[in-house]
């Protein structure tokens, strides 16, 4: 489902890094914030040939080489999410948007994700990173009205034995209609 303001909500947070460099990475350019060290890279899908295709893996890559102050994900769907876990672990801070029914959810689907990277990695690798990485996870949905709102905020704590990542409830505003995002 789409339209529950998680993209309106990064967009004005990033706004209010204005006087950071921002490097925002995206498969369609979303955000739409102007900044004055802002880079916004976008990817792009292979020709009919099968060329020329930029992943968001890459483009992940080539941001920090840029040296940012702030790296922005639009939407962590895929592989990509190894590369900011491993972004976010060596100190930059970043954020990103990820599809998921709850903040508990998301925060799970961010520690599960990596491992499509195909790389020798497993849960008991990532879900450490994540939670020593991830500082909130904000969910977004809609209520009785169709209003869009933040319905819930955790932070992350130690993972477990088994990967999973624990976190403690900083702000639960009731149920909202529909699923959140």
């Amino acid at each position: 489902m789409r339209g529950f303001g998680k993209t309106t909500l990064l967009a004005a947070l990033v706004a209010e890094c204005a006087d950071q460099r921002v490097i925002t990475v995206e498969e369609t350019f979303e955000l739409g914030v102007q900044a004055p060290d802002l880079v916004a890279l976008q990817g792009r899908q292979a020709s009919l040939e099968g060329t020329g295709e930029i992943t968001l893996r890459r483009l992940v890559k080539e941001a920090l080489r840029m040296r940012p102050d702030r790296l922005v994900i639009g939407e962590v769907r895929d592989a990509e999410a190894l590369d900011l876990v491993l972004a976010l672990n060596t100190g930059v801070p970043g954020a990103a948007t990820v599809h998921a029914n709850s903040a508990a959810e998301a925060l799970e689907k961010l520690s599960l994700l990596p491992l499509l990277a195909g790389r020798n990695i497993d849960r008991a690798f990532i879900a450490p990173a994540v939670a020593a990485s991830v500082d909130l996870v904000v969910h977004c949905g809609r209520d009785a009205d169709g209003a869009r709102r933040v319905v819930e905020v955790i932070s992350p704590a130690a993972a477990d034995a088994d990967g999973r990542i624990g976190h403690r409830v900083l702000f639960a505003g009731g149920p909202a209609s529909g699923v959140g995002r």
